[in-house]
């Protein structure tokens, strides 16, 4: 799809309302993890460079419309300001007198930070009232928050539409990265999808099955899978319920020419615990007292000779209960395999939701994947083949 870029825009004196995701985790009023921020910085150090004036929006937390001191933005200021190395400062509102006399009043050199948008209850309404009053701050609008645009909300959908419109550094990134995989990829195709819940993931094992070569499906989704194929699944995680969604997604792949790989063998224990004793086990020979909680190395081989023989990976979701050892073995060696190939054998990886960036970063193969998204609903989204709002809206 075509997007307007920053390159696309006369940013000279005038000034930019950009849409940046700064949704950083805190404790105690500190913030533990800066990733967020240090990937808006290319963006508004690029607005600044060509003699811009960027002004910031962005949403915290859940405040449902009301403002909740907790989830002020006036506590990211001095890390944005630290990141930027520039003069922050900071409005108390993020539409209104303060706001315009503080957007009215920035300098060249000067970044402009509003207070976050949810304290208002028209912005995750898409109320065009409140976009018209964000609309004054600016004279143009960037957008380098992918991480929500799946959401159509004032910020990232009405206020898109009223003034000239562009993608910032990241968002454009993201894009491309994803075009890459999914939009127009190399050939073979490999899609690996994990996580607990069939349910939660059922619109893109759907959406896969019609695009990919071969769909590797892990995690808790498996055993439903398994068990759909007459396999006991002794005490797993598993969705009854959805055996019969799960032979439709089996029958589509077959119709499609999708490969499904399913665990050969898996790492089954009595009890979810850290070192719990465990055991490794044929699928089709899962104990009724045992639950599943990791693929075996059969299913790891068979993974890594899928990996070898394609061009594009596409990755959502563990293999396993990766957050308790030794039960992340698969995920980890799974990461590694096509971190390598990545960096020796040009394979495009592309990653993405929460857990699996997690996952990824324990495995030490962050690094190495061609693209690891930090969109968590936007990347998923995108992954089951739906328009994303906030994209929509820069075309």
């Amino acid at each position: 799809m075509a997007w307007t870029s920053l390159d696309d825009m006369d940013l000279k004196g005038k000034r930019v309302l950009t849409r940046v995701d700064i949704n950083v985790p805190m404790e105690d009023g500190r913030v533990t993890d800066t990733t967020r921020i240090d990937r808006i910085v290319p963006t508004v150090k690029d607005i600044l460079a060509r003699g811009g004036k960027p002004i910031l929006l962005a949403h915290y937390g859940r405040p449902k419309g009301k403002v909740v001191e907790e989830m002020s933005l006036k506590r990211v200021r001095p890390v944005l300001e630290k990141a930027l190395g520039v003069q922050v400062r900071f409005a108390p509102d993020c539409v209104g007198p303060e706001a315009e006399k503080a957007a009215a009043e920035l300098r060249d050199g000067e970044v402009l930070l509003l207070e976050n948008t949810r304290f208002h209850a028209g912005e995750e309404k898409n109320d065009p009232e409140l976009a018209q009053q964000m609309a004054k701050l600016g004279d143009v609008y960037c957008n380098d928050a992918f991480s929500a645009a799946h959401r159509a909300h004032a910020s990232t959908e009405a206020l898109a539409r009223l003034l000239p419109a562009c993608a910032g550094r990241l968002m454009a990134e993201e894009l491309t990265a994803l075009e890459k995989a999914l939009g127009n990829p190399a050939r073979p195709v490999m899609a690996l999808v994990g996580g607990a819940k069939v349910s939660t993931k059922l619109d893109l094992l759907l959406n896969l099955v019609a695009k990919v070569d071969t769909l590797v499906i892990g995690g808790g989704m498996a055993n439903t899978f398994l068990a759909a194929k007459g396999h006991g699944v002794g005490k797993s995680l598993c969705e009854h319920d959805l055996l019969g969604t799960a032979r439709e997604i089996m029958a589509k792949a077959e119709t499609t020419g999708c490969k499904i790989l399913l665990p050969e063998d898996v790492v089954v224990a009595t009890e979810f615990k850290a070192n719990a004793p465990s055991k490794i086990v044929h699928a089709d020979s899962v104990p009724d007292d045992m639950m599943i909680l990791d693929a075996g190395p059969i299913a790891v081989a068979a993974i890594a000779t899928a990996l070898g023989r394609s061009q594009t990976l596409i990755w959502n979701g563990p293999l396993g209960a990766f957050e308790i050892p030794p039960f992340d073995s698969a995920t980890k060696s799974a990461a590694q395999i096509a971190g390598k190939l990545t960096v020796n054998d040009g394979l495009v990886s592309v990653a993405g939701g929460g857990d699996t960036v997690s996952a990824l970063n324990q495995a030490g193969a962050a690094e190495e994947f061609t693209y690891v998204s930090t969109a968590g609903g936007a990347f998923l989204e995108w992954m089951e083949g739906k328009a994303l709002p906030g994209v929509a809206a820069l075309g």
